[in-house]
């Protein structure tokens, strides 16, 4: 199982980002990457030099999110869409980016479903809730 350090989510991002203003080749994840890259130009700054966003805290005190952990629950959800897993997780992804017209507003709204499903199976102890989560994306896709 891979399960990289903060650190290496963080090189990987700047290294995708580095390749794609380069125009170099990329592996298939690098290149959906930089498509979620291309779509937050706020965080290009961010992702200019390794080393100072290895060394950069991001807590929200200064009124910003931490760009890695939201590239990181793109590429989660691009993911989990592509396996359809949790079960259901690709439809109700497709249905909510109908819905409002945007596959990148449909990621943001499901991953403030996907959070809250990680932050309650880690405050419960459990092992988290994908149908919670599903549910979560579907109400979202058929409200207004």
């Amino acid at each position: 199982m891979f399960n990289p350090s903060p650190e290496d989510v963080r090189r990987f991002f700047c290294g995708v980002y580095a390749k794609s203003r380069q125009g170099l080749p990329m592996e298939a994840l690098e290149t959906i990457a930089a498509g979620w890259i291309d779509q937050h130009p706020e965080y290009h700054a961010d992702l200019v030099d390794a080393d100072a966003a290895v060394a950069r805290i991001y807590d929200g005190q200064d009124g910003r999110e931490n760009p890695f952990l939201h590239l990181s629950m793109h590429l989660s959800i691009s993911e989990q869409c592509s396996i359809d897993q949790p079960r259901g997780i690709r439809q109700a992804v497709e249905l909510l980016a109908a819905r409002r017209d945007s596959l990148l507003e449909a990621h943001h709204e499901a991953m403030e479903c996907l959070g809250r499903m990680m932050w309650e199976s880690q405050r419960a102890g459990r092992p988290p809730d994908g149908e919670a989560y599903i549910a979560c994306v579907q109400r979202r896709a058929t409200r207004d």
